[in-house]
Formats: C-alpha cells, sequence, structure tokens
C-alpha cells in the first residue's frame, strides 16, 4: 500500500467534511406511469392507447414495507429529485469512507502485549465474549 496513514486520515476528515455537506436527503426512486381508469367507454380502454398519464410516482422499500406516493410536476418533483440525488452521494460517500478506514485499520500495527500474564488474561476475555454469544444463539 502506497498511502500513510496520516494521508489516509486527511482522505477521512475530508470525506466527513463532504458527507456533512449532503444536505436533506431520502431514499427512492421517481417512475413515470400511464393508467387505465378502467372505464369501458373511455378512450384509454381502445388498444394502443397508453393511458392516462403520465404521473410521477415516488417509490422506495423501507424495512420490507412498499411506500408510493404521487408527486405533483414542478417544484415538488425537483424536490424528491434532488433529495434522491443527495441520498444517492450520501451512499457513496459512506462506502468510501469506508473502504478509506479499512486500509487505515490494514495499516495500523496491532498493539503489543507486555508479558505472558496480560496474553493470557486477554486470551480468557475474548474466549468468554464468543462463548457468550455463541450460548446466546
Amino acid at each position: 500500500m502506497d498511502k500513510t496513514i496520516e494521508s489516509l486520515e486527511k482522505k477521512r476528515e475530508y470525506l466527513y467534511g463532504e458527507l456533512q455537506e449532503t444536505g436533506d436527503f431520502r431514499r427512492g426512486i421517481i417512475s413515470v406511469v400511464y393508467r387505465k381508469c378502467g372505464k369501458k367507454n373511455c378512450a384509454c380502454a381502445k388498444e394502443g392507447h397508453p393511458g392516462h398519464g403520465p404521473v410521477h410516482l415516488w417509490n422506495t422499500t423501507i424495512k420490507g414495507k412498499s411506500y408510493a406516493k404521487s408527486l405533483k410536476l414542478g417544484p415538488e418533483l425537483q424536490k424528491y429529485l434532488d433529495e434522491i440525488t443527495n441520498h444517492r452521494k450520501f451512499v457513496e460517500l459512506c462506502e468510501e469512507i469506508v473502504v478509506v478506514n479499512e486500509r487505515i485499520c490494514d495499516l495500523r500495527p496491532v498493539p503489543e502485549v507486555k508479558d505472558d500474564q496480560e496474553l493470557s488474561e486477554l486470551k480468557k476475555k475474548l474466549q468468554n465474549l464468543f462463548m457468550r454469544k455463541y450460548k446466546t444463539r
């Protein structure tokens, strides 16, 4: 790895600054749909007619539940588009921060153990930690 810890820490601080500037954001997508109303005499019922629309919908799924909202063309739609763009920027910055942090972790040295007693206490502590997690399953 050609980068030093100091340069990676500077990059991480820069990314944290970029993260603060993302502004308001929301997850989801905007889709454009045309719908048929179901009336037999309506023009949309004829062959080849796309249907009524376009209707702009904001769609997202949060914890397995789907949400949708019809958006008005104009400032409301632009607001949602900007917030979705900010969310994408937020996700990309988070991924980049994770990568930089992992590089920093790889470059940092492992702390040295002073004596055998400290080593045995550390092993015992870690063993108990993982056994507790194993038993709770």
